[in-house]
């Protein structure tokens, strides 16, 4: 009776001792990804570098950056100087993917896009996600991205603004026609633009199957939208820009910079410190 006993007591620990392999199997799948390795969900991904110096636990703000058209993970969470503002403000960065060549929105051209994709749900499924492997505080998230990459900033500005504390597009905009209104509330955006881009111009130009939209015409449809007050001129930086406010303490800017089609990651620094100057952040 006691060797029976014994097996009987034996064959309890196993189920035990195969849960703990498989929820340390799981918490070691869970954190296996970062700037070096992708962030898998389903079958797209993302990448994420915390700030140097960061001790793995404490709460902070994010980054999420778009690239654009023809763009990768690798080079965004990688790059020396997305890297050093990381640290600077010590927050991380979060790279996305599109599905394609090109983020497949509304009136994108169909060449290096797919209209079986849903962005918007991707983007739902990444801060789900990082905030669940990484100690992402989701209160102080900031969207941006570069010429296609700001075509898709401005369809979650439309369209998923509760994600996110503040929105900086950068050289890119809706592609036409223009939304008439948006779909979320209206939040705080921050459009940066070179005043001689060829590539997108602020007036749009047409490209293969679409055409890009103009971006006065985006600032003053949010503008409406959002309930902005007039737009009062400032500088910062090099940027020159028309800044507005609305009754709920939301800020709608649009700077200028002197140059072409560009990315300069100061930029997105510049957006960040005006965002924390509205107290936005």
């Amino acid at each position: 009776m006691q060797a029976v006993r014994t097996v009987a007591a034996r064959s309890w620990l196993v189920p035990i001792a195969v849960t703990v392999v498989l929820v340390s199997a799981h918490a070691a799948t869970v954190q296996a990804c970062g700037p070096n390795s992708n962030c898998e969900i389903g079958d797209r991904i993302y990448r994420t570098r915390m700030p140097q110096g960061h001790d793995g636990k404490t709460p902070i703000g994010a980054i999420v950056f778009a690239h654009g058209y023809k763009g990768n993970v690798r080079s965004a969470v990688q790059s020396r100087g997305l890297a050093i503002m990381a640290r600077k403000l010590n927050v991380a960065i979060i790279a996305t993917k599109s599905a394609d060549d090109d983020w497949s929105i509304p009136h994108a051209p169909s060449d290096g896009t797919r209209r079986d994709v849903d962005e918007l749900a991707y983007f739902d499924r990444v801060l789900e996600d990082a905030a669940r492997r990484f100690p992402i505080d989701c209160s102080r998230l900031v969207m941006t991205g570069f010429s296609a990459g700001a075509m898709m900033v401005w369809t979650l500005a439309c369209h998923r603004s509760q994600l996110f504390t503040g929105f900086v597009p950068i050289a890119g905009t809706f592609w036409r026609p223009t939304p008439a209104t948006c779909t979320t509330p209206p939040t705080s955006v921050i459009h940066i633009h070179g005043d001689r881009d060829k590539t997108v111009p602020l007036d749009g130009r047409r490209v293969n199957d679409a055409r890009q939209g103009r971006v006065r015409d985006v600032i003053a449809m949010y503008s409406r939208f959002g309930s902005f007050a007039q737009p009062v001129a400032h500088r910062s930086r090099g940027l020159r820009c028309q800044k507005q406010r609305n009754a709920n303490g939301h800020v709608l800017s649009f700077c200028l910079y002197r140059g072409g089609h560009t990315f300069n990651i100061r930029h997105i620094r510049q957006a960040w410190t005006l965002l924390v100057a509205a107290g936005r952040l």
